[in-house]
C-alpha cells in the first residue's frame, strides 16, 4: 500500500483514541516493538512501547548512546473534536428516543446536525468485561443523526448568531422512534416510553448492555463514512479526524521506517489535546516522563532523577500538529505572507498561541536553523506560517508542555482546510511531505 492508502485506512479504523492506539500497537508489533512490561532490560536497538489507559502511547527505539544524552521525539495527539454520550443518556420524548450528548473540543455546533453519524467506543460492565461498539460504519449498519428545524419554521432560529442557534444541549442523537397510539390513547401512550424500552431490548440482546452500563461507558459520536479522495484531480483527502491523525500516522510510520543509530528515537501519541492536554492521558500529565523513567530503569545505567532530567532537557522534538490552511474565500483572516497553503509541504510554526503568543513555546532560532538544514539536505518541502492574523484568534499544541522540560520544540505538521469540521480537507502532497519531514528529523545527531 502507498503512504496515502495506509493513511486513509488508519483514519477509517481509528476514529477514537482507543482505536488509534490499537492500530499503532498492531503496526509497532509487526515492526519488532514489544510492550515494555515484557522487558526486564533494554539495550541499543531494542524497540518498546508504553501505553496509558489504552488512549495514549509512547514508542522508543534505543540508540547506542545513553538516553541521558537526549532523544529525537515526534509528538502528536490522537483525539479529535466529537460528541460524547453522557452517562445517563437514553430518554424518550413524544415517541422519539434520543441519546444525550456533550460535545468535546472546539466545534461549530451547527456543522453536526443532519449528517450521518456513527457510534464508536466501549462499554465496561461491572463484571469486568468490556464490549466494543462500532455502529454506523458498515453499509448494513443503521446510522444516526441530529435533527434540525425546517427552513419554513426557522424564522426565530435564523436571527440567532451561529454560536447560539444550535444549543449544546440540543445536540442529541436520534436513536429510534415509536408509533403513537390512535385516537384517545395518544396522550396516554406518551408516558409508555415503549420506544426507549425497545431500544434497551435491542442493546440487551445484541450487546448484553443494561441501561445502567452507560454509567461506565466511553461512547463517541463521529461522522459515519470513510476517508475519500476529493477534487476532480483527486489531490485532496476528505475525512474526519485529520487534526491531528494526519500527523500522528505519519509520525508513527516515520519511526517504524527508520533505524536509530546513536540517539534514541521516540514517537509520542497522546490524548486530550483538544481540551487542554488535561487528565491522565494528556501531555500536561506526567505520562511522558513516567514512560521515559520505565525505559531508563531498564538500561545499563539505570534510573535516577538526574538522568531523567538530563534526558528531557537534551531532547529535540517536533510537535507534530496541524496548521490552518489558507482559505482564498476568507482571505481577510490570514496574513498571506505568513500563511500555509495546501500542497506547500509540511508547515513549521515557530510559535502558536493566541494573540500575544499566549500558550506558546516559541522555538529558538538556532533550533529552527538546524531543522531547516536537515530538511534541505533530504529534499523535504516545507513552509513557515502562523495560524491566521495576529488578532483573529490562534491555537495551541502540546509543544509548550514539552518545552517546560527545557528541550528544543518546534511545531511541524500538515495544513488543514475546514479544521475541526466533521469533514476536514488535506492535500496528499502535504501528507507525503510530513512523512518525509518526520523521517528526516529522526536522523538528527545520529552520527
Amino acid at each position: 500500500m502507498s503512504v496515502i492508502d495506509e493513511y486513509k485506512s488508519f483514519l477509517d479504523n481509528g476514529k477514537t483514541e482507543r482505536e488509534c492506539v490499537e492500530q499503532i500497537v498492531s503496526l509497532a508489533s509487526k515492526n519488532g516493538y514489544k510492550d515494555i512490561a515484557s522487558c526486564s532490560t533494554l539495550k541499543a536497538g531494542d524497540r518498546v512501547y508504553v501505553t496509558k489507559m489504552n488512549k495514549s502511547i509512547a514508542l522508543f527505539e534505543l540508540g547506542s548512546d545513553s538516553p541521558e544524552k537526549g532523544m529525537n521525539i515526534l509528538g502528536a495527539h490522537i483525539d479529535s473534536p466529537r460528541l460524547d454520550v453522557k452517562q445517563n443518556p437514553l430518554y424518550e420524548k413524544d415517541f422519539i428516543t434520543y441519546l444525550n450528548t456533550h460535545y468535546y473540543g472546539g466545534i461549530k455546533k451547527y456543522q453536526w446536525v443532519t449528517i450521518p453519524l456513527a457510534i464508536h467506543g466501549v462499554v465496561c460492565r461491572k463484571d469486568g468485561t468490556t464490549q466494543k461498539i462500532v455502529l454506523g460504519e458498515d453499509e448494513t449498519d443503521p446510522v444516526f443523526c441530529i435533527s434540525d428545524i425546517l427552513p419554513h419554521l426557522a424564522k426565530a432560529q435564523m436571527k440567532e448568531t451561529a454560536s447560539d442557534f444550535i444549543q449544546g444541549e440540543n445536540l442529541d442523537l436520534l436513536a429510534g422512534s415509536a408509533v403513537p397510539a390512535k385516537g384517545d390513547d395518544v396522550e396516554k401512550s406518551k408516558d409508555d416510553s415503549k420506544g426507549k424500552k425497545f431500544i434497551l431490548q435491542i442493546l440487551k440482546e445484541r450487546y448484553g448492555i443494561e441501561e445502567s452500563d452507560f454509567g461506565s461507558a466511553e461512547l463517541e459520536i463521529v461522522p459515519a463514512g470513510k476517508a475519500r479522495d476529493s477534487g476532480f484531480d483527486r489531490s485532496l483527502i476528505l475525512a474526519y479526524g485529520q487534526d491531528d491523525r494526519s500527523c500522528a500516522f505519519t509520525s508513527v510510520k516515520a519511526l517504524l521506517d527508520t533505524t536509530a543509530a546513536k540517539r534514541t528515537n521516540c514517537c509520542l501519541c497522546v490524548d486530550k489535546e483538544e481540551i487542554g492536554s488535561v487528565g491522565a492521558t494528556g501531555m500536561a500529565s506526567h505520562l511522558f516522563e513516567n514512560a521515559l523513567a520505565e525505559v531508563l530503569a531498564r538500561t545499563e545505567e539505570g534510573y535516577s532523577d538526574l538522568a531523567l532530567r538530563r534526558c528531557l532537557a537534551s531532547c529535540s522534538m517536533l510537535s507534530s500538529d496541524v496548521n490552518a490552511a489558507y482559505d482564498p474565500l476568507n482571505a481577510d483572516l490570514y496574513d498571506k505572507d505568513n500563511a500555509s497553503f495546501l500542497g506547500g509541504g509540511v508547515v513549521f510554526n515557530k510559535y502558536t498561541g493566541g494573540r500575544g503568543k499566549s500558550g506558546s513555546s516559541d522555538a529558538n532560532a538556532e533550533y529552527l536553523a538546524k531543522v531547516r538544514a536537515v530538511m534541505d539536505k533530504n529534499g523535504v518541502s516545507f513552509q513557515t506560517a502562523e495560524l491566521g492574523k495576529v488578532d483573529e484568534g490562534g491555537g495551541g499544541t502540546i509543544a509548550y508542555h514539552a518545552a517546560k522540560y527545557g528541550m528544543n520544540v518546534l511545531d511541524a505538521g500538515v495544513p488543514v482546510l475546514s479544521m475541526h469540521a466533521p469533514w476536514e480537507l488535506t492535500s496528499k502532497e502535504d501528507i507525503q511531505q510530513a512523512y518525509a519531514c518526520y523521517k528526516a528529523f529522526l536522523t538528527i545527531d545520529q552520527k
